[in-house]
This record gives C-alpha cells, sequence and structure tokens, in this order.
C-alpha cells in the first residue's frame, strides 16, 4: 500500500498564537483523514507560543505534522519553500496560519481534482472579522476555467490545492525578497502552466481571519513596499504572458486593486518624499503596462488618479483626494453624450491629460446616488388643488436639461439598493413629469438644484419621487433620499370627497408620497347587494360540508 499522502499542507508561521491552534485543529479533523494527510508547519522564528504549539501538535500527531523550526526570515517566502522541499503529497495546500478550513475542504478538492484531472483547484473562500475576500470567482462551480476569462486574477493567494507534479515540474518557489504578495508570482505562474483549473463553489472549504489587532502581514506593509512588491509581480507576469488581451487580463487586477489602494485617503497625510516616490512608481508600472484598453476599463475615479500619478502631478493627486474625501465626489459634467468628472487637473494645459482621463464610461449609478439630496419638502394649497413642492440637489452641471422630477408607482429592483439607483432598462417606462420645473446651478458648485412643483391627484396611490437623467447615453433613475430632512405634516384636502396625503421616508430612508381617502365611500345598492349574496353563498357552502361530514359519520 502506498505512504503517498494525497494532500500536504503547508503552513508558514510566524506569531499567530491563539488562531494558530485553531488552524491546527481545523486540519487534524478534516475527513480526509490523517491517513491520506502530511501536515508541514515552518516556525519562522516566532516569539510568542507558535512554536511550541507546533511541538504539540507534532507529538500528538507522529507522522501527519512535520515542524521545522528557523530563525526570522521576514515574510511567508522562505518559511513556504522549506515546506515546499520536504513536502511529499500528490497535491500541495497553503493555509496562512491564523486561517482555517471547513471539515470536509481537503476531501472534497482532492476528490473533484482526481475526477477532472486538475493541476489547480480554488475552494470558495469567505472573510471573517471585518476580512474581505472578493466573491465574485465563487458564484458556481466549474472543472474547467481560464485565468483570462474568469475573475481568477482578483483571486490571487496561494490558499488553492495544487498538484505536486506541476509545482516541481517547473520549480515553481516564492520569491524570498517580497515581503508582501510572494504568493502571487507563484499562483499567477501555477494557473499560465496548468493544463486545467477548478473552482468550487459549492462549500466554504477556507475562512480567511482579519486578527483582532489587524496585525496580518497584508495590513502591517508600508506604501513603499507594497509598490515595489507589486512592481516585481508585474513584471513576473509580464514575463509569463506576452502583451495582448491576455495579460491585460491579469495586470487589470493590480492597477485596479494594489495600485489603487496607494492612493486613498491615508495619502495626503504621507511624506511629500514618499507620495513623490509613489507617483514615480506607479508612472513607471503605467508605462510599461497600462494599455489604452485597460485605460478605458478603468473607472474613472482609479483612471484619474492614476493618470495625475503618471504626470507626477502629486498636489493635484492630493488634492483630488483630500477633497473627495471631505466632500464627495465632484458633481458630473454633462457635455452632450459625454460626462466627465472635473477632479483637479481637468482641461489643464500644465497637467496634460486628455478628456479621456476625465470621461465616466462606466455606469455611475452609486455616484449619483450619493449626490443626490433632497433639500426641502412642502404643501402648497390653492382651493381644491394640492401641489407638492420639492428641492432637489443633483450632483451634474453643464447640460442638465435631461434632468426631472416625478412620482413613480412601484418599487425599484433590489438590484438598486446597493448603489442607490438604477439603469433605467430600456424597456421600462419613464414617469411622465407633470407641473413645473426649473434647474440652477446650486451656489456652492456641488450640482444642480432642481426645484419641482408636482399636482397632487386624488387617487389611491403610494408614490416614490424620484429624479430621473441622462448621463453619457443612459438614462438613471434616482430615488430620492429623505436624509433625515424633517417632512411636512400630512394634509387633507378636497370637500365632496376628502382626501389625506402624507410624506415619508420608506424603510429604505427614500421619500414616498401616499395618498388615499380620508374614509371610503358607501357603496352604492347593487354593490351592497353584492357583497351580501356572497356572504349568504360562503355560509351554505359552510353548512353543506358540516352536513356532509355528519352523514359520512352516521353511516360508518
Amino acid at each position: 500500500m502506498s505512504t503517498t499522502p494525497d494532500v500536504s499542507v503547508v503552513i508558514a508561521v510566524y506569531n499567530t498564537m491563539p488562531y494558530l491552534t485553531e488552524c491546527l485543529n481545523s486540519l487534524v479533523r478534516q475527513s480526509i483523514g490523517l491517513d491520506r494527510l502530511e501536515i508541514v508547519a515552518v516556525d519562522d522564528g516566532s516569539t510568542d507560543d507558535s512554536g511550541a504549539e507546533l511541538d504539540r501538535f507534532a507529538e500528538r500527531y507522529p507522522g501527519v505534522v512535520k515542524v521545522l523550526h528557523q530563525e526570522n526570515s521576514g515574510g511567508p517566502a522562505t518559511p513556504s519553500n522549506r515546506a515546499l522541499d520536504v513536502a511529499t503529497g500528490r497535491f500541495v495546500y497553503f493555509i496562512g496560519s491564523d486561517d482555517y478550513l471547513g471539515d470536509e475542504a481537503l476531501e472534497r478538492m482532492v476528490a473533484y481534482a482526481d475526477e477532472h484531472d486538475s493541476d489547480v483547484v480554488v475552494g470558495k473562500m469567505v472573510g471573517t472579522n471585518g476580512r474581505y475576500v472578493h466573491q465574485k470567482l465563487y458564484a458556481e462551480t466549474s472543472p474547467d476555467i481560464s485565468l483570462y476569462a474568469s475573475s481568477l486574477p482578483f483571486t490571487l493567494a496561494n490558499t488553492k490545492l495544487f498538484r505536486r507534479e506541476l509545482v516541481e515540474k517547473y520549480q515553481l518557489r516564492f520569491p524570498e525578497d517580497m515581503p508582501v504578495g510572494s504568493d502571487q508570482p507563484f499562483t499567477i505562474e501555477a494557473c499560465v502552466r496548468a493544463r486545467k483549473i477548478s473552482v468550487l463553489g459549492d462549500y466554504t472549504y477556507y475562512y480567511a481571519v482579519k486578527r483582532g489587532d489587524a496585525s496580518n502581514i497584508t495590513y502591517r506593509a508600508n506604501h513603499v513596499d507594497r509598490l515595489r512588491c507589486t512592481a516585481k509581480i508585474m513584471d513576473h507576469t509580464a514575463g509569463l504572458i506576452p502583451a495582448g488581451p491576455h495579460r491585460d487580463a491579469v495586470l487589470k487586477r493590480h492597477f485596479e486593486w494594489e495600485l489603487s489602494k496607494l492612493m486613498l485617503d491615508d495619502f495626503p497625510a504621507l511624506p511629500l518624499e514618499t507620495r513623490q516616490e509613489i507617483c514615480a512608481g506607479l508612472a513607471a508600472l503605467q508605462d510599461a503596462y497600462f494599455t489604452d484598453a485597460l485605460r478605458d476599463a478603468t473607472g474613472v475615479k482609479r483612471r484619474v488618479r492614476l493618470g495625475l500619478a503618471q504626470r507626477g502631478a502629486v498636489a493635484e493627486l492630493t488634492r483630488a483626494i483630500a477633497d473627495e474625501a471631505e466632500h464627495g465626489a465632484p458633481p458630473f459634467l454633462l457635455e452632450g453624450d459625454r460626462a466627465f468628472a472635473p477632479y483637479p487637473g481637468f482641461r489643464d494645459a500644465a497637467i496634460g491629460l486628455d478628456d479621456r482621463w476625465y470621461e465616466a464610461r462606466e455606469m455611475v449609478s452609486g455616484r449619483l446616488a450619493s449626490g443626490t439630496k433632497l433639500e426641502s419638502a412642502a404643501w402648497e394649497q390653492d382651493g381644491e388643488d394640492l401641489t407638492l413642492a420639492l428641492k432637489v440637489r443633483v450632483g451634474i452641471t453643464g447640460d442638465t436639461s435631461s434632468a426631472v422630477v416625478a412620482l413613480a408607482q412601484g418599487a425599484l429592483p433590489k438590484s438598486a439598493d446597493k448603489p442607490g439607483a438604477r439603469k433605467l432598462p430600456k424597456d421600462a417606462e419613464r414617469p411622465e413629469a407633470v407641473g413645473e420645473l426649473t434647474r440652477e446651478p446650486a451656489d456652492d458648485g456641488t450640482g444642480t438644484l432642481l426645484s419641482a412643483r408636482i399636482p397632487v391627484d386624488r387617487i389611491r396611490a403610494k408614490r416614490g419621487v424620484r429624479v430621473y437623467v441622462d448621463v453619457a447615453g443612459t438614462t438613471y433613475e434616482i430615488p430620492v433620499p429623505t436624509g433625515g430632512l424633517p417632512m411636512p405634516l400630512a394634509r387633507r384636502w378636497g370637500s365632496t370627497t376628502p382626501y389625506r396625503v402624507s410624506a415619508n421616508p420608506n424603510a429604505k430612508g427614500r421619500l414616498v408620497i401616499t395618498t388615499a381617502p380620508l374614509w371610503e365611500p358607501k357603496p352604492d345598492l347593487g354593490t351592497r347587494l353584492r357583497r351580501t349574496l356572497s356572504g349568504v353563498k360562503r355560509k351554505l357552502s359552510g353548512v353543506k360540508r358540516k352536513l356532509s361530514r355528519l352523514k359520512r359519520k352516521v353511516s360508518r
């Protein structure tokens, strides 16, 4: 009988108590069984009780848990490589020493790899304690996915099952000069070389833990280290994949994730020298890899920041980030069927970025929603006529002639909940805008003020207050949030048939206008007769059923 384990689990350990205990427990209780399992743990010079905990498990599970101790190397690459050198399993699996597995994880993945002859198997991972994990890849199970036509580039951690024959054939190892991100070159090359990559979304295989003190190495790394390591990853990728759509598909992740995260709200507080160094590094990577196709596919916020960095416009980039953090995104400038986000540097000859850098070509539902604000709401009554008077601020400037305010029947689909607005489907009816509407620039330059006077009809209805506006050739429907603004008191109007109208936020904080008769009108004679006959029929039916049951009992 073969003594080769099915899977070797590699753990690089440095000061991860008490999380390490749960990690190890999740491994030894795997349903695959200890006879098919090898655990190779390397203590990278821990100064807490991690080394002792590893030794305790090695003593308790001899022949299964193998522990190596070494001086601290500064990152997970060196201990992972050392573990690979001694691993003997048909497959190798990597786990963070502060994370843990679902009980059936290894058995399921090994079985799937054997069934489909997979070189790489990716099991569904979730985050715990606020740890973010990209989920799109796990939407469905597939025996064969492409690195270039899936969301796999956004899931490049080494927490996957790899066929060890593949690892050794290409001598895949972790670069030891990278304090962070050293798993990505390994994972990318394995996926490029693999005959088949499978994904399993049917079970939670991996639980990624964010420590209570956020001391995971990813969270400790500084900006310059992250920039340097990302550059190494991108250079390694470029050496594996020729220039073109396939390379773009992988590098898109690094522009949208690692590099964009260098220009978040903490950027303005960095020393000037650090900001300059970051901009210079970003410029070099863009010159090498930021193709026109990648630029055009990048959202306008990231694209502008990358463009300013590429031009060395440190002051403008700093101001763009600080202004947005304090005041929100700038309003869109609408010009015909084009929309621009006029961040600092827009149409500034000294910066030299053309309009395409500032043009919004992606869906902008969320951004429009965040820029929409109710300024006031009131009733205006003239005899028997009642009007709803509203003032709504919308984050648009320029050609705002398409913007209207209207009352719409029915709720928005759930897909509009997260962004707070939606792209109006082409086959959807846009409610008629009635009454009066004026548009004027907001005094503070933050958008356009829509002043609407909408007649209130005497009908039974519950209608949402919505803004409709065309942005870059697309119509958007934006529910107006009340924002905690006091609403006008409910109003009664009409003498012949009195009605009641109210303005209230719904459960999602959106303004809803409800109209209904103050009381139900007395039904006419014909309606009363029909109701009476219907009631008599129901009673007779009930009597017949009771008699039928009684007859059955008597017959027995």
